[in-house]
C-alpha cells in the first residue's frame, strides 16, 4: 500500500485503514460537496513505524507501567507526556521516511495545510470522540509535517485518549492511526453546523466566528448562535455575542486581529447563508443516514465542509472519576491569558482580604447566637471558595501542562520533565514558609540558651527577637496546627511548632539544591526554537507555565487560611460545649451549628492494613514498589509514614516522607526529607513540586506504598525509574 493516498484512494482503501474522518471526507467528495484538498497517511505507515523503530516495547512498558484504572488524572497526564516525548525522540525509518518525504513533497511542496488525526472508529456511529486526538493547523514543509504528522500518531496515546481508553478500544497491540493532510483553507467566516440540537430533538443549531474555526472550537472566541427548525431551516432565534476578535494563520500555529467596526457590529452569517449551511447539513444527514456535527468554513463565498461526523445521543458515558470534567481542564493559551488575569487580579487578593477579616474578628465576646450564625457564615464563605478552586483555580494548572507540551515539542529533550526546571524558583508561598523557619531555625542554633528554654517549653517574652518572628510566622502562615485544604481538622498543640524548630536547628543549614541546572541556556536553547517572530508568544507560555506553578501551591496556603477561620470558629464554640459555665440554652443553640455536637469525630480513620494479604504475599509486593518518577536521585532512609497530621510531629532528619499525598501544608518538613514518595501520583501535585525545589528523589503514583511499606523500614527511593526497594531484614 502507498504511504500517502488522495482522497479518491482512501474510498477504496477503506475506513478500518484510512479511518472514519477521511474515509467521511472521502464520501462527501464522492458526492460533490466542496471539500478541501486531502490526502491520507493510511494505519499501515504507522504500524511499520512502531515495529521498525521498536517503539511499541517502550509504549508498552509505559501503559504498563500500572493498571490504568489505578492512575490519577495527573499520573495519566505523565504517562502520556512521556509517550509523546518518545515519539518525538525517535526517527522513522529511513525507507519509510524516504519514500514518504518524497510524496509529501510531491503533493504539498510548500503549501500550508492543517494535520489531522484519523483513528479508525473515532466517529462512529454510536459514540464520538471528538478533541480526544490532535490537530494541528498552518503546517508548512515535508520536515515539520512529518513531525506533526507523529505528535498526530503520539496523540493516539493523549491523557484524553487513555481515559477513554475502553471506549475507543486502546490496546497497544491493535490500535491504529491514520492522519489527514489537508490544504489549509482561508476561511473568512467558520463554524459548526448541529443537525440535531442536544437540547430539542426539532432544533438545528449554528455557530459561526470570523475567521479560523479553531478559535471557537478551543473557547477563545464566543460565538453567533442561531438556533434553526430542523424541518424547515427556518431561523427561531439568535444569540448574539460581543465581538471583537478573529484568529487567522501566523508562520506557525494561529494568530488574533481585531475585528474592524462593521464586522464588530455585524453577525458574520446572512440568512441566506445560514439556511445554505442548513440545507447542506440535512443533504449530509442524507448521505450517512444520521444528524451530522459538521464543522464548515465560507472563503470567497464558498462554502466547504471540514469534516463531519455523526452526533451521538450520549457522547461520553459519565463515570465516577469524572473523566469529562477532567477534559474541561485543557484550556487554550487565550483562555488561560483571560483566567490568569481573574486569578491574580481579582480572586487572590479576595481570598488574601477574606482571611485577614476572619483573623481579626474577636470570637471570644461573641454571644452564642452570634458564634452559631459566624460559624454558618464562615462554613459558606469556605464552600463558596472551594466552589472557585475546582471552576478556576485547578483549570488554570493546565497552564503548567501547555508549557511542558510546547517546551517538549519544540526542543524534543531526551527527559521529557526538563522544561520543569524553567518553572522552579517562582516565590512559592510554601517555600517562603519554609525560608522562615530555617531562619527561626538558625536563630536556636545559634543561640544554646534559646535552645535550651525551648526544649524546657519555655517560649521568649513578647519583644524578644525570635519571639517576635514567631508571631509574625504564625500571622502569615498559622501554627502547623492543620493540613488545610483537605477538610481534616487537628490539633497539635501550642508547642507544635517549637518542636519542628528544634528538630530544623538540630541539622547543618545546607542549600536548596545540590544539583543545580543552569536554567539560562535551558531558557535560550527554548527560545531559539521558535521562528524569531513566535517568540514573543515562546516568552509568554513560560510565563503562564511558571505563574501557574506557583499558584498550583499557593492557592491552597490561601485556601488554608479561609478554612482555619472556619476552624477557629468551630473550636471557640467546641470549647464553650465543654465549658461548665455555658448555660444549657446556650449549648442547644450552639448545636444547632454545622459541625459542632456533644461527641467529637474519631480523627483516625485509618483502615486496616494488609487485613487481605499474608506476611508471604506482603513481602513480595514491598520488596518493590512501582510508580512514576517525579523527581531525580537516589536516597536512602528511615520510611516515616503520615497516615494523620499529628505524624509529621515525629519526623526526623533524614527520614522518607511516605504519604497519600502531600498536602501544601504539610510541606515544611520536605527540607528534613531524605525522598519523598506519595501514593497519589503526577509530576504536578504538591509533594513532587516542592521535592525537586529541594532537589530530592520523588516518586508520586506508588499504588497502596502505605500498605506496603512500615513505619521505620529502611527503603532506597529510585527517582530516575521510580522504583522503591526495601530492605530485606526491614520485611
Amino acid at each position: 500500500m502507498k504511504t500517502l493516498l488522495n482522497i479518491d484512494e482512501c474510498l477504496n482503501a477503506g475506513k478500518d485503514e484510512v479511518g472514519g474522518k477521511t474515509y467521511c471526507l472521502a464520501k462527501i467528495h464522492s458526492h460533490g460537496i466542496r471539500v478541501p484538498k486531502t490526502l491520507c497517511v493510511p494505519c499501515k505507515v504507522y504500524e511499520d513505524y512502531l515495529h521498525q523503530s521498536r517503539l511499541k516495547d517502550r509504549i508498552f512498558f509505559e501503559i504498563n507501567r500500572m493498571p490504568l484504572e489505578q492512575m490519577r488524572w495527573e499520573e495519566i497526564w505523565d504517562t502520556s507526556l512521556r509517550i509523546r516525548n518518545y515519539f518525538l525522540n525517535t526517527p522513522v525509518p529511513a525507507t519509510i521516511e524516504k519514500n514518504l518525504a518524497g510524496l509529501i513533497d510531491t503533493y504539498c511542496g510548500n503549501s500550508v495545510v492543517a494535520v489531522r488525526s484519523s483513528a479508525p472508529g473515532e466517529d462512529g456511529a454510536s459514540t464520538s470522540f471528538a478533541g480526544l486526538h490532535d490537530s494541528f493547523l498552518n503546517v508548512s514543509g515535508t520536515r515539520d509535517i512529518i513531525k506533526h504528522i507523529k505528535l498526530v500518531w503520539a496523540s493516539l496515546y493523549s491523557d484524553a485518549a487513555l481515559l477513554y481508553r475502553k471506549e475507543l478500544g486502546l490496546d497497544i497491540q491493535t490500535s491504529r492511526m491514520a492522519v489527514v493532510i489537508q490544504e489549509l483553507v482561508p476561511s473568512d467566516r467558520s463554524g459548526i453546523f448541529f443537525g440535531l440540537n442536544p437540547s430539542s430533538s426539532n432544533e438545528s443549531v449554528v455557530e459561526s466566528v470570523y475567521g479560523l474555526n479553531q478559535a471557537l472550537v478551543d473557547g477563545d472566541i464566543e460565538p453567533d448562535r442561531w438556533i434553526l427548525s430542523r424541518s424547515t431551516g427556518k431561523i427561531i432565534r439568535h444569540t448574539d455575542p460581543v465581538r471583537k476578535k478573529y484568529a487567522v494563520p501566523g508562520k506557525t500555529g494561529i494568530i488574533f486581529h481585531d475585528l474592524k467596526d462593521h464586522e464588530a457590529r455585524t453577525p458574520p452569517l446572512s440568512p441566506d447563508e445560514i439556511h445554505q449551511i442548513w440545507k447542506t447539513g440535512k443533504r449530509l444527514e442524507q448521505i450517512f443516514g444520521k444528524p451530522q456535527d459538521v464543522e464548515w468554513t465560507i472563503t470567497n463565498d464558498e462554502l466547504i465542509i471540514l469534516q463531519a461526523r455523526p452526533i451521538t445521543s450520549t457522547g461520553f458515558t459519565e463515570t465516577d472519576d469524572k473523566r469529562s470534567w477532567y477534559l474541561t481542564l485543557h484550556r487554550s493559551y487565550e483562555n488561560l491569558k483571560t483566567l490568569y488575569d481573574k486569578i491574580e487580579h481579582h480572586l487572590i487578593p479576595e481570598m488574601i482580604s477574606e482571611a485577614d477579616k476572619l483573623k481579626q474578628q474577636d470570637l471570644e465576646n461573641l454571644s452564642a447566637q452570634v458564634l452559631c450564625s459566624e460559624i454558618e457564615r464562615r462554613q459558606k464563605i469556605y464552600d463558596d471558595w472551594v466552589k472557585i478552586y475546582w471552576a478556576d483555580f485547578i483549570p488554570f494548572a493546565h497552564g503548567i501542562r501547555l508549557f511542558g507540551q510546547v517546551y517538549n515539542d519544540a526542543v524534543a529533550p531526551e527527559d521529557p520533565y526538563e522544561f520543569m526546571n524553567l518553572l522552579e524558583n517562582t516565590g512559592l508561598k510554601s517555600m517562603e514558609r519554609n525560608r522562615l523557619i530555617e531562619k527561626l531555625a538558625r536563630m536556636i542554633r545559634n543561640d544554646k540558651d534559646l535552645k535550651t528554654a525551648l526544649e524546657n517549653e519555655r517560649i521568649p517574652d513578647p519583644g524578644h527577637p525570635f519571639r517576635m518572628l514567631l508571631d509574625s510566622f504564625v500571622d502569615q502562615f498559622g501554627d502547623l496546627s492543620c493540613t488545610i485544604g483537605s477538610g481534616s481538622e487537628c490539633e497539635y498543640g501550642k508547642n507544635a511548632i517549637i518542636q519542628l524548630l528544634l528538630e530544623f536547628a538540630g541539622r547543618p543549614a545546607k542549600s536548596r539544591k545540590s544539583n543545580e541546572i543552569d536554567t539560562t541556556q535551558l531558557k535560550d536553547r527554548y527560545i531559539k526554537s521558535f521562528p524569531v517572530d513566535r517568540r514573543d508568544f515562546a516568552e509568554d507560555v513560560l510565563y503562564l507555565g511558571r505563574e501557574s506553578y506557583r499558584l498550583r501551591d499557593d492557592d491552597n496556603i490561601h485556601l488554608g487560611r479561609i478554612e482555619a477561620g472556619l476552624f477557629d470558629a468551630l473550636q471557640e464554640g467546641r470549647r464553650r460545649l465543654v465549658d461548665p459555665g455555658t448555660t444549657a440554652n446556650d449549648i442547644e443553640i450552639l448545636l444547632k451549628a454545622p459541625g459542632l455536637s456533644l461527641t467529637q469525630k474519631d480523627q483516625n480513620q485509618e483502615e486496616t492494613i494488609f487485613s487481605d494479604k499474608t506476611a508471604i504475599e506482603k513481602w513480595i509486593s514491598s520488596r518493590q514498589i512501582v510508580g512514576h518518577p517525579a523527581g531525580p536521585g537516589i536516597s536512602s532512609g528511615r520510611a516515616r509514614l503520615i497516615k494523620t497530621p499529628q505524624d509529621l510531629l515525629s519526623f526526623k532528619q533524614g527520614d522518607v516522607l511516605v504519604c497519600r499525598g502531600v498536602d501544601p501544608n504539610m510541606t515544611f518538613v520536605v527540607p528534613l526529607a531524605a525522598a519523598v514518595v506519595e501514593e497519589r501520583g503526577g509530576m504536578l501535585i504538591h509533594g513532587a513540586i516542592i521535592a525537586r525545589e529541594y532537589g530530592l528523589p520523588c516518586i508520586t503514583g506508588a499504588s497502596n506504598a502505605m500498605k506496603l511499606i512500615e513505619d521505620g523500614n529502611q527503603i532506597t527511593v529510585d527517582g530516575y525509574l521510580g522504583i522503591i526497594t526495601c530492605r530485606t531484614e526491614d520485611l
